[in-house]
């Protein structure tokens, strides 16, 4: 689905109902008739409507000190004309000092209250997003971009905020300016206003013509923010591979393709907008051309005045220029604000695919005992990775997952973690299905080490503590010691206060490994779960963890997947695993004695025969 096909988001049924057709509907167009830009004021006007409603007031303000601005300078011209009453000149003068001193404070309130409202907005349209994202299952990051998602988050917010802004200004502040000045100018010439009014619609009209470009041009343009940013992202996260393969032509052709188009529209952009002011200039120099010559003609067969009327008519009419191009602009900016709005509400009305049961509770405390029964699951429809696997993982003992690669092993792991739901079948833990579980007993009952290990961009110390935030140093050090990591980060320059830098980059796979499994060791929960969690470890370092393992999973559920045997000969029982099936499980030493069995092919790979187990393993 292309932005260009999201007319509007979906959502509530109270939010997606048609937006009552106003005066302001009438003034944004059908873009309000989607209900969105409605949506975006009742969301974010009502919740700051104090800071508004004094921001409305200032701007009221404005409005009447801009047309007393105009009013007033036919004052002063009749004034300084009256010779025989010098003292109205002071009069005058003091309404003149009055009237621009109420403007500039005005002035100041409303831009004062209206960035702190729209910087509120930004925070919390972010904060919405970014919550948001966070209930989203793994799939769903698994099929959307980061680079996505980042111009959702930033962008996007910001450009809701434009919007509102737009609004609230252009239809309070600039449309009571401008019926302020156009009474001072009915009051002052009436038949002169009446002339300069008839060349409206014509503004009119081709602004409308404008803005039928608008939108799909900035939907291009948010779209190629989006590829710069996946660009930048790839160069940074994938540069061994950039480097290794010489690949920086190929980058920087993409970049400079990507630069280009955002550039080409973002001035195409720029373009439509601009070409509001030579429209409205010309039109206005038309208007004053117009009223110059039928004031001296004397066309209407009256007179044209005092000098003071015809000066206020005249500055009224050009101070009315300004309110009336940004109104004539207010429809194609909010246009071009409405795309990046879309997108938000677009990650917001997103479907939440994995939530917590209604009358969710805590898992009980229990050995921590998991078993699966009858499970199916695939990512895709008509996609099974898993086919109707039924195991029982006891607790306190050690479980390996073993197979060739696809075989579903990860995908296991995935679901007992709850970060997808089985399309049938059950996951259960101490004899309680996790689906009726909260999140966050679930994930206290269960700690994980992966294959792609990730840490934050913080301290080593703060990247261990994640597993167990109350943890005191000690507790973190003597993890970091079971998990053969403690030597080398007490080599670093700043110990466990070095920085790792993002994912990690400062450190080697091997450290960042054990670090990862001295988080599982901090933990303390009654189920590990260990997915190739030696797989970037040398060999010696490997015989290191492998010992540190064992003491750590001793009483512990542990659930472990490895390609290298080595790594799972003491486990309890072992689950070959193939084409989504478990072909075969049991103790170690009734695998190896299938001749013809899976596990014992698999063996014989890696160790040359099975008569050499036992000078492999001590266990009978």
């Amino acid at each position: 689905m292309t932005l260009e096909d999201t007319e509007a988001p979906t959502g509530e049924p109270s939010e997606t109902g048609p937006a009552p057709r106003g005066l302001l509907s009438r003034f944004i167009g059908p873009a309000s008739r989607d209900g969105l830009v409605m949506r975006l004021l009742r969301e974010s006007v009502k919740e700051h409507r104090v800071t508004y409603a004094f921001a409305i007031l200032a701007m009221i303000i404005v409005a009447a000190s801009t047309a007393g601005t105009a009013w007033i300078m036919g004052a002063i011209v009749d004034s300084m004309a009256d010779e025989e009453n010098r003292s109205l000149v002071f009069w005058v003068a003091g309404g003149v000092f009055v009237i621009f001193v109420v403007k500039g404070v005005s002035s100041f309130t409303q831009l004062v209250l209206m960035a702190r409202a729209g910087n509120r907005i930004v925070a919390q349209k972010q904060s919405q997003l970014f919550r948001k994202l966070l209930k989203q299952s793994v799939g769903y990051f698994n099929v959307t971009e980061s680079s996505d998602l980042l111009i959702r988050v930033t962008h996007s917010a910001q450009m809701a905020r434009n919007v509102v802004d737009i609004v609230v200004t252009s239809f309070v502040r600039d449309l009571l300016t401008l019926i302020g000045l156009i009474g001072v100018m009915f009051y002052q010439q009436p038949l002169l206003s009446l002339v300069c009014l008839v060349v409206g619609p014509a503004a009119l009209y081709a602004v409308r013509k404008i803005l039928t470009n608008v939108k799909e041009i900035m939907a291009q343009e948010m779209a190629g923010l989006t590829d710069i940013i996946r660009v930048v992202q790839e160069a940074s996260t994938g540069a061994r591979v950039v480097k290794a393969f010489g690949l920086e032509p190929r980058m920087t052709v993409q970049m400079d393709a990507a630069v280009k188009k955002v550039e080409k529209r973002a001035n195409k952009i720029v373009t439509l907008e601009a070409a509001t002011t030579p429209l409205m200039d010309s039109i206005t120099g038309l208007a004053i051309a117009s009223i110059v010559i039928l004031s001296a003609v004397n066309v209407f067969g009256r007179e044209a005045g005092s000098a003071g009327q015809l000066m206020s008519f005249v500055t009224a009419f050009l101070m009315a220029y300004e309110p009336a191009k940004r109104l004539s602009r207010m429809r194609v900016s909010i246009e071009a604000g409405l795309v990046g709005v879309r997108m938000m509400y677009e990650v917001l009305d997103q479907p939440v695919s994995m939530t917590e049961a209604d009358a969710a509770i805590d898992l009980p405390d229990g050995p921590g005992a998991v078993k699966l029964a009858d499970i199916e699951f695939g990512y895709g429809e008509n996609t099974p990775v898993i086919r109707d696997v039924s195991i029982d993982f006891p607790a306190g003992k050690t479980t390996a997952l073993v197979g060739p690669s696809g075989g579903g092993k990860s995908t296991l792991l995935n679901l007992i973690l709850r970060l997808y739901d089985p399309q049938s079948g059950l996951v259960t833990i101490d004899g309680e299905d996790i689906r009726n579980a909260t999140f966050s007993s679930l994930r206290n009952k269960i700690a994980f080490v992966g294959q792609d290990t990730f840490l934050f961009a913080t301290t080593i110390m703060d990247n261990i503590l994640l597993a167990r935030p109350e943890a005191t140093e000690e507790e973190v050090i003597e993890a970091a010691k079971i998990a053969h990591a403690h030597e080398f980060i007490e080599q670093l320059e700043f110990g466990y206060d070095t920085p790792v830098g993002e994912n990690g980059t400062f450190l080697s796979g091997g450290q960042k490994q054990r670090i990862a499994i001295a988080r599982a060791v901090l933990r303390r929960s009654p189920i590990l779960l260990l997915d190739e969690a030696t797989s970037a470890l040398d060999s010696h370092s490997e015989a290191l963890v492998r010992d540190a393992l064992a003491r750590i999973t001793e009483g512990v559920t542990t659930i472990v997947i490895a390609h290298r045997l080595s790594t799972v000969l003491n486990a309890d029982q072992i689950c070959y695993l193939e084409d989504g099936q478990v072909a075969e499980s049991g103790r170690i030493q009734d695998l190896l004695a299938k001749k013809d069995g899976k596990f014992r092919n698999l063996f014989d790979e890696q160790f040359g025969a099975a008569d050499q187990f036992s000078q492999i393993t001590a266990t009978d």
